[in-house]
């Protein structure tokens, strides 16, 4: 007699972090019965390390996750204690919004729009073993459930792994070595076997975390406050500023000196990260402050800040102090800096070690490439960040569910979105360390805005059924009414008056000259000059919302370089059009570099642009791919001919 439980499901997903809640909401508003284990319920979109959404290139993709139909804008939106939009002083490509969470508050929220979301069930349990089944001689398995480490058997279609860092996570500070979870959350030590078994490959990274300090104990008098932003920018284009005003909480600057970094020096054989008790490799773009004093002996001070991790707890965050010190080294490090020669430490700083996969392994779809209807999405795929495990769980949630409904499954290019981006370079550059989103990473930056991210993907998310009605119609209107002022400031002359000059003399502009005006247009154009100032001598403008205003101003003052980046893409396109056969062998191509074999076969690109973008095969590699692609398509037109003949 089988005493375990065993039930069915469309879709199982695996870990119920930033990517796992995503993956879960899309497939069950999608309409697929859904089941989403987590080793604590308590954990759901935990935040185990900085208490912010966004920030610089990650708000992009928080707002093209909204335009989609995803949730973390939407969440953010409802709990963050304060906003600020990053980069202000530079050009509308690389403004990044930026929101600090109450985290119990966005976790409690995400928490209740999945327990009410229907279709969705919600498990405690640690996933031991992924079932398989073998459907072709080629050896290649279908995916068929989960089994649980008390023995139950969960059926489904398709699961989706968003096992984040748990994947037999380690947690060190000096000699100390726990088996656990961030936060002390137990790990999940049972799953990496069964990877194993499957023949996926597995790595060991780290990322680390720093102290938190009690509130009561810092001297914030010798610190630099950090106000929000007056103007509060949503990032769901659901929303309007007014909708989520509120009061905001300061965040707070102050600095290491060099008698931090002696402390730090004098104790550095005892760190895990040089004495080699830690293996996994780490992020370059958030070292730990041990690893900055070191790599970065010249600098004299580092920037700390330290942030609230909610409204109801008096622990703060010291951002940019990530360490694996002793404990004894991190409180004598920390009462060097002002502010904090009395502080006392809540959690102790600790680096965490954890196992991942080669992510080359997957389709850009995030589908494993030998295992049918086995998703990735997250940390387990080599990244980091809240942001970018959010947008890779939508995606990989959103392929399970249309290819379970039959339907054509999305792919976002690197001209779509960041998203596209940074699933592409997953998929097709192996990372040697955790992958961090960053805006130069973006080939397409002007038209890749997060203001516009709407704009770009509303379409998309309508299409998947994941973008409502209502929404959809407010898009619709947002674009016209951006298109007719657009055309209006092309055809609205301002004329060479004393009305006009007057204005671009206390602007500081050009005057116009005698009997000749100028389009309102060529005026936005003028470095000096933007479409709210135009105000003044526009008395034919009608009322229009703050998105539509925003738009009409940077699509007229960077008409020119748009355009020039819309060729580029129209390059791209060209490439990533050009389709390379399945049944290709590269080892029997001549004229291929070794390496360039090696990788063209590990990954398998899907077409000429992807091909190019492997690292270790070059412009010439890429010549022979096209010439054997024309002699392919010459061979083929011919065999086409002698068929047709009588």
């Amino acid at each position: 007699m089988n005493t375990h439980i065993e039930e069915y499901y469309d879709i199982i997903v695996v870990g119920a972090g930033h990517a796992g809640c995503e993956a879960a909401l899309a497939a069950a508003r999608l309409g697929l019965s859904t089941l989403v284990f987590t080793v604590s319920v308590d954990s759901i979109a935990l935040m185990p390390c900085n208490p912010n959404i966004g920030g610089t290139s990650k708000g992009h993709l928080v707002c093209e996750l909204d335009a989609l139909g995803g949730e973390m804008g939407k969440c953010i939106d409802k709990t963050f204690i304060q906003s600020k939009m990053l980069n202000r002083s530079k050009g509308p490509a690389v403004h990044s919004l930026r929101a600090q969470a109450d985290k119990m508050a966005y976790i409690g929220e995400m928490r209740r729009t999945l327990e009410n979301t229907e279709h969705l069930r919600i498990r405690q349990g640690e996933v031991s073993e992924l079932l398989a089944e073998i459907v072709d001689n080629s050896g290649k398995r279908r995916i068929t459930g989960v089994k649980t480490c008390s023995g139950a058997v969960y059926h489904a279609k398709k699961v989706v792994l968003c096992t984040g860092v748990y994947l037999k996570a380690r947690c060190i500070y000096g000699d100390v070595s726990e088996y656990t979870g961030p936060n002390g959350l137990r790990a999940a030590n049972e799953l990496t076997g069964s990877l194993l078994k499957l023949g996926i490959p597995v790595r060991r990274f780290k990322t680390g975390t720093p102290a938190r300090v009690d509130r009561r104990s810092i001297d914030f008098s010798k610190m630099e406050e950090q106000k929000g932003d007056q103007e509060i920018r949503p990032f769901s284009f659901s929303n309007e500023p007014e909708d989520i005003a509120r009061e905001q909480v300061s965040c707070w600057l102050t600095y290491t000196n060099e008698e931090t970094h002696r402390i730090i020096r004098e104790n550095i054989d005892r760190s895990p990260l040089f004495s080699g008790d830690i293996k996994g490799t780490g992020p370059r773009y958030c070292p730990s402050i041990e690893d900055k004093v070191v790599k970065f002996p010249e600098k004299e001070r580092h920037q700390i800040f330290v942030e609230p991790e909610g409204l109801y707890t008096n622990e703060m965050y010291l951002s940019g102090m990530s360490s694996s010190l002793p404990e004894d080294v991190q409180h004598a490090m920390i009462r060097t800096m002002p502010g904090f020669e009395h502080a006392d430490i809540v959690r102790n700083a600790y680096a965490i070690e954890y196992d991942c996969i080669d992510a080359t392994c997957l389709k850009p779809t995030l589908e494993f490439k030998e295992i049918e209807g086995l998703y990735a999405a997250g940390q387990i795929n080599g990244s980091s960040g809240y942001e970018e495990a959010a947008v890779q769980g939508f995606m990989a949630g959103v392929n399970a569910a249309l290819s379970s409904l039959n339907r054509e499954e999305v792919v976002l290019d690197r001209s779509q979105g960041y998203i596209g981006v940074l699933i592409d370079d997953l998929v097709t550059k192996e990372s040697h360390e955790p992958y961090r989103m960053m805006t130069s990473r973006a080939e397409y930056r002007l038209l890749l805005r997060q203001d516009n991210a709407d704009l770009r993907l509303r379409e998309t998310g309508y299409r998947i059924g994941l973008v409502s009605q209502k929404e959809y119609d407010r898009y619709l209107e947002k674009k016209e009414m951006i298109a007719a002022e657009v055309q209006r400031m092309q055809q609205t002359i301002a004329g060479s008056n004393e009305t006009t000059n007057a204005f671009l003399r206390k602007h500081g502009s050009a005057e116009l000259p005698d009997s000749r005006g100028v389009s309102f247009a060529e005026l936005i154009k003028r470095p000096e000059l933007n479409y709210e100032l135009l105000f003044e001598i526009d008395p034919g403008r009608k009322p229009l919302p703050w998105r539509v205003r925003e738009q009409v101003n940077i699509e007229i003052k960077y008409e020119g370089y748009i355009r020039r980046q819309m060729q580029q893409v129209e390059h791209f396109k060209k490439l990533e059009g050009k389709k390379l056969p399945k049944d290709i062998n590269y080892q029997e191509l001549k004229g291929l570099r070794l390496e360039a074999r090696q990788k063209l076969e590990k990954i398998r690109p899907e077409n000429i642009g992807q091909a190019g973008r492997i690292s270790g095969v070059s412009p010439a590699d890429v010549s022979v791919l096209m010439i054997y692609l024309e002699q392919r398509r010459q061979v083929e037109r011919k065999e086409m001919g002698e068929r047709q003949k009588p």
